[in-house]
């Protein structure tokens, strides 16, 4: 038996036949929807009494030959990266910072960063920047970037205790036998560690952090979606607004995925694994959600393991 069936049988020639089949029939399928759709917005519609052209009609895209439109993309972009730029610093320290206090020794240290972790993360980051702007009239942007900080500082600290958490115990026994004390074993010796392994994750959650920049749309900053959709679609009217949604995606993928790459590609150099060395080599696709929740639950099972509970109140 193989590794690629130990948990299935090795389909025969029937079930590969009827799986290239399904698989034809359903490239077939997703072919007429996609030239459904695009015949669908290429074709004349009517509305109130007045023949409008297809979506992908010349006159839908004449406003991009101006150059003042690509200056207020330009700025839009801009907007988005400054906003993502200030809130990713700011939730890197913010995560180093709680996931020291997260992994303390100390129960009346360790309990409340817990609890405020969990609070943090379950609050909806759009609530945050409407209460930061609402409560503490601190300006659109920085309503959007001390929310992100707090949101993604919650959980890069989650993925940094996992980090820690999953480093061999000699480690600090040896940093402890060299005469440093329990702070300097963990920011010279197991923190540096703890980074570069999770570093891949890291970044996979600062590319969601860029994404959710878009919601500053709602307390009033001019990002990329405001810029195009709002502010060009108002001043140059509805016939544009596909032709700016278009423009505001293609920008948004050629963003995201480039990070999105750089996280792979990270996670390929780094080859980080989890459970104290045990997953060396293993390569975890950061981009994928699961990843933070893994990396966590490893964390968690270390934690108990070594007698330090998630909410718990006992020492080591």
């Amino acid at each position: 038996m193989t590794g690629a069936s130990v948990l299935f049988d090795a389909p025969g020639p029937r079930a590969r036949r009827v799986s290239l089949i399904a698989s034809i029939i359903a490239g077939v399928v997703i072919l007429a929807g996609i030239a459904w759709v695009i015949m669908t917005l290429a074709a004349p519609r009517e509305s109130g009494g007045i023949t409008l052209p297809g979506m992908f009609d010349p006159s839908r895209w004449n406003i991009f030959t101006d150059p003042e439109v690509w200056g207020a993309i330009g700025r839009g972009v801009v907007a988005t990266l400054q906003a993502a730029a200030v809130a990713a610093v700011g939730a890197i320290l913010l995560g180093i910072a709680f996931s020291l206090l997260r992994s303390s020794l100390i129960a009346w240290v360790r309990v409340p960063t817990a609890w405020l972790l969990e609070f943090l993360r379950g609050m909806p980051v759009l609530l945050m920047m409407l209460f930061i702007l609402l409560v503490a009239s601190t300006g659109a942007f920085w309503a959007v970037v001390i929310a992100l900080v707090l949101y993604n500082g919650a959980l890069i600290g989650e993925a940094l205790r996992a980090g820690l958490a999953s480093l061999p115990r000699g480690q600090r026994e040896a940093a402890l036998s060299v005469g440093m004390r329990e702070f300097q074993s963990k920011m010279l010796v197991e923190f540096p560690q703890a980074f570069r392994q999770m570093l891949p994750i890291i970044v996979a959650q600062l590319v969601v952090l860029l994404k959710d920049t878009s919601l500053g749309f709602i307390v009033g900053y001019n990002e990329i979606i405001r810029t195009n959709i709002n502010n060009l679609g108002s001043f140059y009217g509805n016939r544009y607004l596909f032709s700016l949604f278009v423009v505001t995606l293609v920008i948004y993928l050629a963003i995201n995925l480039t990070l999105s790459w750089f996280a792979r590609w990270l996670s390929r150099r780094t080859a980080s694994g989890y459970g104290g060395g045990k997953g060396r080599g293993k390569v975890t696709d950061p981009t994928n959600p699961a990843a933070l929740l893994e990396a966590e639950a490893v964390a968690d099972r270390i934690a108990a393991s070594r007698g330090l509970g998630k909410y718990d109140g006992h020492g080591q």
